[in-house]
């Protein structure tokens, strides 16, 4: 009798496959606390439920949060570490020692010690005074991603903040009662302290939060659905809300997550161009990324030979020409860089992402608290100013492929601006100009925000991060570079139309499929926007990645 393998044994398994592969991977242990809440999320991935501990967050799981709406748990193991240190907090307030933002002043404030009766209006007063946001609304899968954030920072236990608060910011995010957060303000020094502001405004019943699309006074919107808002701040809380570098986290965060897709799609456009120009697959060849070694031009030559596997249109060196210009040639040493700088910022982040970024710092084994700058956003400020830059390389080659394109000298053998009727019909000429208005302006954008510092709070706090400017601008880089990646397999495809029929690559040819059911040839001059619109919201179409990338169905 054939054995029937039990389907428990196979999954707890494939579990423990995966944390030795973690474990070997970044070569350090993990505890038996660690190893049990990757456990646990993997078992409730199927109920939507993430559990947060402090340790183990990671880009894919605050995506889920963010944006797939799945809601979080907080782990049994961090709740007894927030109750111990919030016993400690309360035996300072006792002792009536000056510890910094439990009993003192803010800032330059610093030295001015709080009666014992007013620690906690004076937590009330912080996040009022300090909720001077500008600019509009961050998106509400950026601030879903900021309390998912906070949450995972204030129950690793060194911040001194009650359990039931930090519960609190749990509700109203499983119940998606989302803070309204304006997205200009922020120094990234002392945290995003007031975009954080904005963020914990609602929990004692202040500030905005979104009910059904619309910007509403939180007190109504708690009325309405029976929310209880925190009576009261205890000594520190209002400090540890908001002294954190979680909302330059979430903006820099979300925009990495959808990078890595863009680099896809920046590999697969590429490859489109390579059908359409007869490009020369040699330069791909294994042998040639090895010798140099770099991880990401390996990989990317690896991704760009798969997109092409089985296609007619692609040539070998001396068939037709010895070699290609360079925005061919050197895609998988340009992409490749930017792949290998957009998994720097990855490590980077998900090091913050489960870090404590408040101050002082609670130790409450040692009965001690510091003071110190974990809060100063000067990590994730350089990575993402890298970040941009790396997106920005992106479109510059991109645009240059458009070029060779629509450029008759540049082409081989292509009519100018792949019209059909020159002269009468204007093709493709202006699909490059806006490419290029977009890679200009993303030139504007790569210069790094985390070179500039301006003294705040009178010179107490004299150097900052201007860490969410930089993710800010890492967002808008992101944006512009999607809409020229998206313009690129347009006028790849429309190039494609102009050359003999013959078999495109395995990706490739899914592409060419599912663009042209969307968008026919033009054959003549029609309104462009709407193609160049619809093609970019294709990009952002989840069914489209899961086909052409991934190879579903």
């Amino acid at each position: 009798m054939a054995l029937v393998p039990n389907p428990f044994f196979i999954m707890l398994g494939g579990y423990v496959y995966r944390i030795f592969v973690v474990k070997w991977f970044y070569k350090k242990a993990l505890s038996l606390n660690q190893i049990m809440v990757i456990m646990k999320n993997e078992w409730t991935r199927g109920e939507h439920m993430i559990i947060l501990d402090g340790q183990s967050l990671t880009l894919d799981q605050l995506k889920r949060i963010a944006r797939d709406k799945e809601k979080v748990e907080i782990a049994e193991s961090s709740k007894v570490l927030v109750e111990k240190v919030t016993a400690f907090v309360q035996s300072v307030v006792d002792d009536g020692k000056a510890v910094y933002g439990i009993n003192t002043g803010f800032g330059h404030l610093a030295n001015v010690i709080i009666e014992k009766k007013e620690v906690k209006k004076l937590q009330e007063n912080l996040l009022k005074s300090h909720a001077c946001g500008v600019g509009e609304p961050l998106d509400t899968e950026i601030v879903r991603a900021m309390m998912a954030l906070r949450i995972n920072a204030l129950i690793k236990g060194y911040s001194g903040i009650r359990l039931c608060t930090i519960e609190k910011l749990a509700e109203l995010l499983n119940k998606d009662i989302i803070p309204v957060v304006y997205e200009k303000g922020s120094l990234g020094a002392s945290g995003d302290l007031a975009l954080l502001s904005h963020m914990s405004l609602p929990l004692i019943g202040l500030g905005e939060v979104f009910d059904e699309g619309q910007v509403r006074p939180a007190k109504l919107v708690f009325e309405k659905y029976d929310i209880e808002p925190i009576k009261e701040l205890y000594a520190k809380e209002g400090l540890s809300l908001i002294n954190g570098t979680q909302a330059m986290s979430a903006i820099g965060g979300l925009a990495l997550y959808d990078a890595f897709r863009l680099m896809d799609y920046a590999n697969l456009s590429m490859s489109l161009s390579m059908e359409a120009l007869g490009g020369v697959i040699d330069a791909m060849d294994p042998r040639v990324h090895e010798v140099r070694g770099q991880v990401g031009q390996i990989e990317v030559a690896a991704e760009i030979r798969n997109n092409l596997s089985g296609s007619k249109h692609i040539t070998h060196q001396n068939e037709k020409r010895v070699q290609d210009a360079y925005s061919l040639r050197c895609t998988p040493q340009v992409h490749g860089a930017s792949l290998d700088a957009l998994n720097h910022v990855k490590t980077i982040l998900e090091r913050e992402m489960n870090a404590v970024t408040d101050n002082p710092i609670l130790f409450e084994n040692e009965k001690d608290a510091i003071s110190a700058g974990n809060f100063h956003g000067q990590p994730l400020a350089i990575a993402f100013d890298y970040l941009g830059i790396a997106l920005a390389e992106l479109a510059n080659i991109s645009e240059r492929r458009i070029e060779r394109l629509v450029n008759p000298d540049l082409s081989n053998g292509l009519p100018p601006f792949l019209a059909k009727n020159s002269g009468l019909n204007s093709g493709f000429m202006i699909v490059q100009y806006t490419a290029a208005s977009l890679v200009s302006e993303n030139k504007v954008l790569a210069h790094p925000a985390s070179v500039d510092s301006i003294s705040s709070s009178a010179n107490q706090e004299d150097h900052v991060s201007m860490g969410s400017i930089s993710a800010r601008k890492a967002r808008t880089i992101l944006e512009n570079t999607r809409k020229v990646v998206a313009m690129e397999m347009l006028t790849a495809c429309q190039a494609i139309d102009f050359r003999e029929k013959a078999q495109l690559g395995q990706k490739t040819e899914k592409a060419y499929a599912w663009i042209r059911k969307e968008i026919p040839w033009i054959e003549k001059d029609e309104v462009m926007f709407t193609h160049l619109h619809q093609i970019e919201k294709m990009l952002m179409d989840d069914r489209f990645y899961h086909h052409v990338i991934e190879g579903g169905i």
